[in-house]
């Protein structure tokens, strides 16, 4: 297994390496081909990898070789196929396949195509290494392997200043959470003298109640700035910047979900730290409702599927900290489907649009892009949670777990969500598919994708309908290694209640979308200039508190720092001390002159000092 095991993880390095061969080249379109080749290579061995330990119960354990070792430090590049990782394997992979596919149609006209397939491959890689790591530092490498592989794709572009922004916007909040995740290994290793997850988990208990807080919170926060947690959030929306395949990949079903994975990796951590637990299970609720309140009202294709993702990580991480660990993970898998399909087909209707992005100015596009519209569809109704597709067993599950665990009001506000999410994404669809044509018909002929692009998206549309009915497998497989969850509080009645609770305010919902939307025409102008939509519109106002207040005031003190500190006191003295061994040259550089007075008066100075010496010295022994 060793082998499927390394053909897995480095079939992805193997691409990124060949494509950067040709990277500063003109397009050439093997690289597509072979990238796309080898991670299908890799998805084929992760599913090998899934079908043998779900078959014999056995978890791999590789070690690639030694790193350091020195003293009572041993860590190793080692990694782990377990019950976890495989499944992230499977969903990494197959995403990612499925994302190169269509990216050789999306990229086909871009100048930096071997570029990105080059970048793309790198990034599967390093998220491979994240979940595969069986320790906290080699899951840290991956983690900041992602992170910089993100910053290159969202910043591909880089001739556009937005995109450029962007980039470095979501590498610097990513970075400054990072110091948390950076701290919680510190702690770890401080206490336990290993960082391998095996010996962690084994000891995590004796260490005492206050460490294993700090150490959990620390965790925490990196797990926020990967998932783009409030106030972690702004990056999310803004990385929307680099090519559409890329949205697919990384903020939906990859690097966003990082987050999620560490919590439910660490799952032995939190549990015994429940106030923890809980305090996530309340922020995750929060940014549930919070994100999907600006996916309402925005206008921009991508950011509302971008604040969507944001909501759904919201829930996942509702499930992980009311402990429902197996369900956080499910919601992960099917979500991943449903969303990376959205994004795609998003990317589909900006080729069409010449990558118009302003929902305002589309509609009655479903004539012209049947298949896209379909996909869509079935995409948007699996991320509605309507029976009897994927995003209905794994949403309803977690607001059973928040109803289950007496948490009353984080159960309203996510059933509150689940209305939003089914408003917003139909909104997206009767903007773009139905409704009135709010394009020029004669500047603008949409027309439908490449057959092999809407190819590459069909695995996925099927897995958003079918990868719910698995639910049960899915839940005794995982929880060989995951904590068990059932909702034992909960009579069969009062489940059966909520979902049909559940299910009808998501119908009523889309049905909202539609009377606002195809009986209507939208909300009247003067919604406009409600205060609330300004509000939303401007995503509370975060962005701007965060620019104005803590950028112009770190701005600010910078400033002072350099002009009165680091100019008037640093470099005075540095100045100063340069100053004087400079003067001091100068008056001695008599003694280098090649002038028989000036030596004549050295060594008369020389002598009359040695005189006073020798004298002082002669007195102190006669006294």
């Amino acid at each position: 297994m060793e082998f499927f095991v390394y053909l897995a993880l480095f079939s992805p390095l193997l691409g990124s390496l060949i494509a950067a061969l040709f990277a500063m080249k003109k397009k050439v379109l093997f690289t597509g081909i072979v990238t796309s080749c080898l991670l299908g290579l890799s998805t084929l061995s992760s599913f090998y990898l899934l079908y043998f330990i779900y078959t014999t119960n056995e978890v791999i354990q590789v070690e690639l070789m030694q790193w350091i070792n020195i003293g009572n430090i041993n860590v190793s590049f080692s990694f782990v196929v377990d019950y976890i990782s495989v499944v992230m394997m499977c969903v990494v992979t197959l995403v990612s396949t499925m994302v190169h596919i269509h990216s050789i149609g999306y990229m086909e006209d871009d100048k930096g195509f071997n570029r990105y397939f080059a970048y793309l491959s790198a990034f599967v890689f390093s998220m491979l290494i994240l979940v595969m790591s069986d320790n906290f530092l080699g899951l840290f490498i991956g983690w900041e392997g992602v992170g910089l592989c993100s910053w290159l794709l969202i910043g591909f572009w880089y001739h556009k200043d937005s995109a450029s922004w962007a980039a470095n916007e979501a590498f610097i909040m990513n970075r400054v959470a990072d110091l948390g995740m950076l701290i919680a290994i510190f702690l770890i290793f401080w206490n336990l003298g290993s960082l391998n997850y095996d010996i962690v988990f084994a000891n995590i208990s004796t260490l005492n109640t206050e460490t294993i807080t700090l150490i959990g919170i620390f965790l925490f926060i990196g797990a926020m700035g990967k998932s783009a947690q409030f106030p972690f959030h702004t990056w999310l929306a803004d990385a929307m910047e680099g090519p559409t395949p890329v949205s697919a990949l990384i903020h939906a079903a990859t690097m966003v979900t990082a987050g999620v994975y560490l919590l439910v990796r660490c799952n032995e951590i939190y549990v015994l730290i429940p106030h923890i637990g809980y305090a996530i299970a309340c922020l995750g609720a929060f940014v549930a409702i919070f994100a999907a309140s600006m996916a309402i009202v925005n206008n921009d294709m991508k950011k509302i599927i971008a604040y969507s993702t944001l909501s759904q990580l919201g829930y996942m991480f509702v499930a992980a900290g009311l402990g429902a660990y197996w369900v956080a993970l499910f919601h992960l898998v099917t979500h991943a489907f449903f969303k990376s399909v959205l994004f795609l087909g998003a990317g589909n209707v900006m080729h069409a649009m010449q990558n118009e992005l302003d929902i305002r100015k589309m509609g009655g596009l479903y004539k012209q892009m049947k298949s896209t519209a379909i996909i869509m569809i079935i995409a948007s109704v699996a991320l509605a949670g309507i029976y009897p597709l994927a995003g209905f067993f794994s949403k309803d599950k977690i607001l059973e777990a928040a109803f289950n665990a007496d948490a009353t009001f984080i159960w309203f506000v996510l059933w509150t969500g689940a209305f939003m999410t089914a408003f917003y994404s139909f909104r997206l669809i009767f903007k773009v598919f139905f409704g009135k044509v709010s394009y020029d018909t004669n500047a603008l002929h949409p027309h439908e994708t490449h057959n092999f692009v809407l190819a590459s998206m069909l695995p996925l549309v099927i897995l958003a309908v079918i990868a719910g009915w698995g639910e049960h497998s899915f839940e005794t497989f995982v929880t060989m290694q995951l904590p068990s969850w059932a909702a034992l509080n909960l009579a069969h009645s009062t489940a059966l209640i909520l979902i049909l609770v559940t299910s009808f305010v998501a119908l009523m919902g889309i049905f909202f979308a539609w009377f606002k939307y195809i009986k209507e025409d939208g909300f009247s102008s003067s919604w406009e200039n409600n205060l609330m939509y300004k509000i939303l519109t401007n995503q509370y106002y975060v962005p701007w508190f965060y620019e104005k207040v803590i950028c112009k005031s770190y701005l600010y003190l910078s400033k002072i720092a350099y002009k009165q500190v680091d100019l008037k006191i640093i470099d005075a003295f540095v100045d100063g001390i340069a100053h004087f061994i400079y003067s001091s040259g100068k008056e001695a550089r008599i003694v280098q002159k090649a002038s028989l007075s000036s030596s004549l008066k050295v060594m008369i100075i020389g002598i009359l000092v040695l005189f006073i010496f020798a004298a002082v010295i002669f007195f102190k022994k006669v006294m």
